[in-house]
């Protein structure tokens, strides 16, 4: 669904352990990591896409997760003008997202990249906190920085922003 403005809406997942690490997946084929995100359909509540997006892209159920809590707010990023498909109608310019920050209460074991006949990814990691933005596309930095300023009180264990030397090479 694409707002009078251009943005398509959709919800992003940041998924923590018990350690307050998070969920860093590998989209499929590409090198490109990031957290699980997806659009919003007309019919949908940000919550209930958040959920089926959760089931799609790591094959959790509601159950296996507790929510911890949300933005404020629509959080929003342009595409840089090369990735705009000026072609396509509605004219999409970016995404406006509604974030959620969820625990994961199962084991390991039960993400499973393949629970959709498309898979979107291909590998996951748990992470340090603030290592996605050492690592996300650069058009998504602002955004991840902002989101994960807002959310991290929620996350019990003591995670301190900190410059990360390391690269993840996978």
């Amino acid at each position: 669904m694409i707002d009078t403005d251009g943005y398509r809406m959709n919800v992003g997942i940041i998924l923590t352990n018990p350690a307050g690490q998070v969920l860093w997946a590998k989209r499929i084929r590409q090198k490109a990591w990031q957290f699980p995100q997806g659009g919003i359909k007309a019919s949908e509540t940000p919550k209930r896409a958040m959920f089926r997006e959760l089931h799609e892209e790591v094959g959790l159920t509601s159950k296996q997760v507790d929510i911890l809590g949300a933005t404020r707010g629509w959080v929003r990023y342009r595409l840089p003008p090369h990735l705009i498909r000026h072609y396509q109608r509605p004219l999409c310019v970016g995404q406006k997202q509604v974030w959620y920050m969820l625990r994961l209460l199962s084991s390991d074991n039960t993400i499973r990249l393949n629970a959709n006949e498309i898979p979107e990814f291909d590998r996951w990691l748990w992470v340090d906190y603030w290592l996605p933005l050492t690592q996300v596309i650069y058009f998504k930095k602002k955004v991840y920085g902002q989101v994960l300023k807002e959310l991290q009180p929620l996350v019990s264990c003591k995670t301190k922003k900190r410059k990360l030397t390391y690269k993840l090479s996978l």
